[in-house]
C-alpha cells in the first residue's frame, strides 16, 4: 500500500487532548508504604468523625535510605469499611490514592510552614504487618 493511502486511512479527528474550556485542575498522589501507626478516628468540630493515619515511604540505597512521611485523612463514613481501616496495624503495607493539596499555616513559634494534605480516595492493603 502506498504512503498516500496509509495517511488517508488514519482518522483525522483523533486528538489526545480536550478542547473543553471547563477543564478543572487537581492534584492526585499515589503512595505505597507502611502505616506509621494504627489509623485513629478523630471527631471534627461539626460532630462528624474522620480517620487519620501516616504512611511512610523509603527511597535510596539501603545504607543511606531516606524516609518520607505523609499524613492522610479519610472521610469514609461509619460502617464496616471504616472499621476495617481503623483496625489496620502499624507496619501494614498499603496502597493509597488521594487528592493532594498544599496548605500554609503558622506554627506555635510563629514561623510560617507548608504542609501537604492528602485526602484518601482509595486504600488497598498489600501486605499485613510483618511478624517480629
Amino acid at each position: 500500500m502506498s504512503a498516500f493511502l496509509l495517511r488517508r486511512a488514519l482518522p483525522v479527528s483523533a486528538r489526545a487532548f480536550s478542547t473543553s474550556s471547563r477543564a478543572s485542575t487537581f492534584a492526585k498522589i499515589t503512595l505505597v508504604g507502611r502505616l506509621g501507626d494504627s489509623p485513629e478516628v478523630v471527631p471534627t468540630s461539626t460532630g462528624s468523625e474522620i480517620l487519620r493515619y501516616n504512611v511512610a515511604t523509603n527511597s535510596g540505597p539501603r545504607d543511606n535510605q531516606k524516609t518520607n512521611w505523609f499524613r492522610v485523612t479519610s472521610f469514609t463514613p461509619e460502617g464496616p469499611q471504616r472499621d476495617f481501616i481503623a483496625g489496620l496495624e502499624k507496619g501494614t503495607l498499603v496502597y493509597v490514592e488521594g487528592s493532594a493539596e498544599m496548605n500554609q499555616y503558622t506554627d506555635s513559634e510563629g514561623k510560617p510552614r507548608t504542609a501537604l494534605s492528602i485526602v484518601q480516595q482509595r486504600l488497598d492493603v498489600l501486605a499485613r504487618k510483618p511478624k517480629e
